[in-house]
């Protein structure tokens, strides 16, 4: 397991080449098998292994990328937010893209706390930690590693979102209660040279009470 974790590396390039069904399917599986408070599983998965249907995402991206920066009046900021584009993107050229999809989740405490009156701080408290969404990130930690541990890679990603409700209704999947949270493309690593960034070190982020 700790050669999992140590060995994956966030991959943008992929060789044209699909992943087989069997190991996308473990891939996918290893998802569910991630931790979810009350054991709810809120997520749903959209695999999506259609080329011309993920680079049509990747323009609807473009799209909503170039909108948001025409509607900027500062255009230092609108050519900055034009350049992530690039990064938004990366999966266009993947075989595989896949979608998280989150439900909605009964925070605990939020709605007691709000029904005595709670002061508003202590309210964001609650909300701030988003459990809901750590049951995703949980399962998209999981398929990460499950990805690198069988070869594969992919990249985590929640830039595109500010494009997803084009998604959404490209996708046209009728589900109740669900939102995109984030995605990731699928594939083989076209090189096998991937470095991550650097780490911080141990003692920076650690505080330890004895």
């Amino acid at each position: 397991m700790l050669d999992a974790i140590y060995n994956r590396h966030s991959i943008r390039k992929f060789k044209d080449q699909l992943i087989p069904e069997e190991d996308l399917l473990k891939i996918l599986d290893a998802g569910i098998q991630a931790p979810s408070g009350k054991n709810i599983q809120n997520w749903h998965f959209v695999l999506i292994s259609n080329k011309e249907k993920i680079q049509q995402i990747s323009q609807i991206v473009k799209d909503k990328n170039e909108w948001i920066s025409s509607q900027l009046e500062d255009q230092e900021t609108a050519n900055k937010f034009r350049k992530y584009c690039k990064y938004h993107t990366v999966f266009e050229n993947a075989p595989h893209l896949l979608l998280i999809y989150a439900s909605s989740y009964p925070t605990t405490g939020l709605d007691l706390l709000v029904s005595i009156g709670a002061c508003e701080e202590d309210i964001k408290l609650v909300e701030n930690a988003a459990p809901g969404i750590q049951n995703i990130a949980a399962a998209m930690e999981n398929i990460q590693l499950a990805a690198s541990a069988m070869g594969y890679g992919g990249v985590w990603m929640t830039g595109p979102n500010y494009a997803a409700k084009e998604i959404q209704s490209f996708i046209n999947i009728e589900m109740d209660d669900m939102k995109l949270a984030c995605m990731t493309p699928l594939g083989i690593p076209l090189n096998e040279n991937n470095p991550s960034p650097k780490r911080k070190a141990l003692n920076e982020v650690l505080t330890q009470i004895k």
